[in-house]
Formats: structure tokens, sequence, C-alpha cells
């Protein structure tokens, strides 16, 4: 895997201009839309499946293998390569990117360039790393932590390192996130500009479009997702109160809660929340996320559904507790010559879709969520799961104590991330033994520990000869 004379030629050509560090960051973002990843099995489709919010009775299904877990399988086995493929393919690029910008005295890279390639690029090795630690790495715990899962690949050459314990992964992960949110709080233009959704009018638009980028604040919410799995609640709790200090300043508010227009039919409603997304990926073609697994004109093996193909609303009702939620608005009847079809709109997209290129990764739920677990009293845990709920048009509770606003917490994740891959990472730190269950409308099943590690791919252990 030597890298030939050639491709270093044209390595070099590439890093000799600005504009060419921008291309090879962009090329970063653009693969992360790549199946195997964030654009298909990382978000709505595999992490999905394994969080069990699909109703799964047919072994005939694509994903019934996954939501049983049965990691050995064919079709899972498949997957779980590509997704390691592709994600240490992705880290490499990053190193290079990072390799190259060297020193803050890169001519090349004037201000705020440096901090913003480099920074992003750090953030995005960081992410990469992190959730191959989710998806492959133990439980976390003080006998878990030290044994060896994954590598951490800091070479900008494709190379076999050893396997890392966890707690030896997440000291890279935050170091690398900690230096990427250093570099960025003097780069970023999102502090002082805020996300710049539109067209720069005097130029390229390098310094814009903030919420598809791996910006500041995105960078602080992955500190504190980090922290959160290491079992630091303290350090989680500070990143996200920096976040809502430096988001919610009611002179410059950065990422807005609530909907814009609460009041739009539902075909043009705004599911995504946009305007509370941090970070998310840029899908020209995102409706094929919804006629490819949600429309219910698929086939019953194929579509990824909340009952047996039908218009039942069991599973459904018993994950909202207001009929109020802006958050039900993606759930809709829809119909055919075959019948009634309950079916997630979420990533359709049509005439007067607003932003209909988003696939959300990072959003401000998630903070409040954070900021609601980590809060060092239930009254102040309860004044964030109550702003996250005010935002979506929801009455606010009152949990009688920690045990209650952690359940509560969880019922609100489970539907604020729905199709962005979160819940089954969600369900792995906490080590819930009982998650919805694949096989009935309303109940839970029983989730063994072990079945929240997924094996090293096969491509993986030929190669280290194990």
């Amino acid at each position: 895997m030597d890298v030939q004379p050639s491709d270093r030629l044209a390595e070099d050509k590439l890093y000799s201009t600005t504009r060419g560090y921008l291309t090879a960051l962009n090329g970063v973002y653009a693969e992360l839309n790549s199946p195997s990843v964030y654009g298909e099995q990382m978000t709505y489709s595999v992490m999905d499946v394994l969080a069990n919010y699909y109703f799964m009775t047919t072994s005939t299904h694509r994903f019934y293998d996954f939501t049983t877990f049965a990691y050995t399988a064919d079709r899972p086995r498949t997957a779980f390569d590509n997704m390691w493929k592709k994600s240490y393919e992705l880290i490499v690029n990053c190193n290079v990117i990072i390799e190259r910008c060297g020193q803050p005295s890169n001519k090349l890279l004037p201000a705020p360039y440096y901090g913003l390639v480099k920074g992003e690029a750090l953030a995005l090795r960081a992410m990469l790393h992190f959730d191959m630690l989710r998806v492959f790495g133990p439980n976390w715990s003080e006998q878990n932590k030290s044994f060896p899962c994954i590598p951490f690949n800091a070479s900008a050459r494709p190379q076999s390192s050893d396997l890392l314990s966890s707690e030896a992964i997440m000291e890279r992960v935050i170091n690398d996130l900690t230096e990427a949110a250093a570099l960025l709080k003097d780069a970023d233009p999102i502090i002082t500009e805020g996300v710049r959704a539109s067209n720069n009018p005097n130029g390229a638009n390098d310094l814009y479009y903030r919420q598809y980028r791996l910006n500041y604040y995105a960078v602080k919410t992955l500190l504190a997702r980090a922290y959160l799995w290491k079992q630091e609640a303290p350090k989680a709790y500070q990143e996200v109160q920096e976040v809502l200090a430096g988001t919610l300043n009611p002179a410059k508010v950065i990422f807005p809660l609530g909907v814009v227009n609460p009041n739009a039919i539902p075909s043009d409603f705004d599911h995504m929340i946009r305007n509370e997304v941090m970070f998310s990926l840029y899908r020209v073609n995102r409706n094929l996320i919804y006629t490819s697994f949600f429309a219910p004109d698929l086939a019953k093996e194929s579509r990824l559904s909340f009952n047996n193909n039908d218009d039942n609303q069991s599973r459904k009702n018993g994950l909202y507790d207001d009929q109020n939620d802006y958050r039900l608005k993606a759930w809709m009847l829809m119909t055919n010559t075959s019948g009634s079809f309950l079916t997630h709109v979420k990533f359709a997209v049509n005439n007067n879709t607003p932003s209909p290129n988003m696939i959300p990764l990072i959003r401000m739920g998630e903070v409040l969520l954070i900021a609601a677990e980590t809060s060092p009293t239930l009254e102040e845990g309860t004044k964030y799961l109550n702003m996250l709920r005010t935002a979506r048009n929801c009455v606010s509770l009152a949990p009688a104590n920690t045990t209650a606003l952690k359940t509560a917490i969880t019922n609100e994740f489970r539907k604020e991330v729905f199709g962005e891959g979160q819940m089954f990472f969600y369900y792995k730190r906490n080590a819930m033994t009982a998650i919805p269950n694949h096989a009935h409308l309303t109940n839970t099943k029983q989730m063994v520990l072990s079945a929240y590690v997924v094996p090293l791919p096969q491509s993986e252990v030929i190669v280290r000869g194990n």
C-alpha cells in the first residue's frame, strides 16, 4: 500500500494552493455521505435498526439480522466490514490534511484558513475514531476500558496499527477535539457571524454554511459526547454549558430553539428543525433516502416500518406522550392501491421542504439533554429537559427524582435523534438491559450487554493474522 511517485506528485500539486487544501477537506465531507458510513449505515439504517426503532418479524427482511444482533450473518458482516474500511480510509485522508497543514506559519493557509482546515480535519479524525470505538469497542467500565479493541491511526499513510484500549483511544480522541476546539475558537466565523446559511454575496463560500462543517460549537458538543462516554459527567456538563452560553446568548442567538413555521402543512414542515442543527451532511439526492427505505410503495422486506407494514400506530403512540409534539408531524398515514401505511417522512423532499439537502449528525436537542443528564441538581436537570420540550410544543414535566428524570431524558432522546444513528450508542453508554422489541409493537426485550459489541471485521482480523 505504498504511495507511488505519481500519487505523491498529485498530492504535492493539490496542496500547492489554499484552494487545494479546501478541496481536500471538502472531499472528506463529501465522502461522509458514502452509504457505508453516515450516508446510510451509520445513521438511519444499520445503527437505528440496532437501536430497534423498527418493527421486524420476517427473517427475510434485509435488516432482520441486524435487529437480532446476528453479527456473523452475511449482511451484517459485509456492512460492518465496509463501515470499518471507509472510516479508516477517511481517517487517513484527514491525516494527510493534518500533516500538510504543518505549523501556523504555513503561508498557504493564512488566517483563518489554518485554524479552520486543521481544526476541522482533527475533529473529523476524532469523530471517526470515536464512532468506530462506539461500534466495535466494549461498554465503558473500569474493567473494560483497558481491553484492546481498535487501532488509532495518526499516520498519513494506510498502515496496520496496534489495537489500543478504550481508555487510550478516548485520550487521543479528546486530545484531537481539544486541539480542534482551540484552533476553531480563533478561526471559526460561526462565533461572531453565525451559521451564514446563504451564499456569500462577495465571493466564495469558504466561510459560509457552517452547519455543514464541524464548526466550533459542534466540536464542543462532540467533546461532551466523549466525556459522557467516559462517564465523566462534570466535564460533559462544562462543555455543554459553554455551548449553551455561546449559542443561546440573547444578544446573538446562533442556533435558535424551535420551529420557524410551526403552522406549515405537514408536507412542507421543517422536520429537521434546521435552525437547531449544529452539524450535518449535505446530500443532493436526499429524497432517495425516503423512496429507498421508508416509502409505502416499498416491499415489506425492504421497508423500515414502525409496524407490520400497515397503519397501526401503537408503536408510535407509545413513543410520544404529547399529541402537540412537533416531531409527530414527521409521521403520516400514506395510502396507495395496496392500503394505508404509517410512514416516516423526515427525509422526504417536496417542493417547499426546508433545507432539502440536510442530514443532521449533531443537534441542539442533544446539547440540552446532555445538560439535563449531567446537571448537579434535579431542578436544573428538569429545567433543561423542559427547555427542549417547550421548543417541541410539549407540556413541561416534573420528574419526582433523578431516576424519573433519566427516564424522561431517554424518551426525549429517542424522539429527537430518529434517523440520525445515535440511539444505539445511548443504550450502550448506559448499559441498558431493556430496549424496544423489534418483534412487538409496544413491549421491550432483554438486552445482553455483549450484543452491544460488534466483532472486529473479518478483513481486519485477517490482516492481523488472528
